[in-house]
């Protein structure tokens, strides 16, 4: 009895080529490489509008890949809180002080910044009277005066 040859199964068939969008550089060497063996020998300049154009796309992608890189690089900066809230430091800022809600009457505290940190994501700005508050609660930011900074450095 003949038997099956196993190279022939199904689950031996290589796997399809998925075609990508990107061409890289490999690819435009390969284009480059076979566009240069298949030139007409007997007119071999009339192939360099071909060789240019794939030059400029190659240049494409390379722009394209940079401008892909500086947007991660951005978004990476703007999703830190700390980063949002770390040129407030040495600013005077004024904020709602809590746990007076119940006297009816709404007590704002001011202070200088002196640390930025996060927590769950949410910037939490230290104060240079002691408290840690959370960015959003800021409801003024002023440069600090020269004298009040002084005495409550002392204090």
């Amino acid at each position: 009895m003949t038997s099956i040859d196993p190279s022939l199964y199904l689950n031996n068939k290589p796997p399809e080529r998925v075609p990508s969008p990107d061409l890289g550089k490999d690819e435009f060497i390969q284009i480059l490489m076979t566009q240069l063996q298949n030139q007409d020998p007997t007119n071999p300049m009339k192939d360099n509008e071909f060789i240019s154009q794939m030059a400029s796309f190659s240049s494409l992608e390379q722009m394209m890949n940079m401008s892909s890189a500086i947007e991660k690089l951005v978004q990476n900066q703007t999703i830190s809180p700390i980063l949002e809230y770390s040129h407030m430091i040495g600013k005077e800022v004024s904020y709602e002080k809590s746990g007076e809600e119940s006297s009816g009457e709404s007590m704002t505290e001011t202070s200088n910044v002196v640390a930025v940190g996060q927590d769950k994501g949410q910037a939490i700005l230290t104060l240079a009277n002691g408290a840690a508050i959370k960015g959003n609660s800021i409801i003024q930011v002023s440069q600090p005066d020269v004298a009040s900074s002084e005495t409550e450095g002392s204090e």
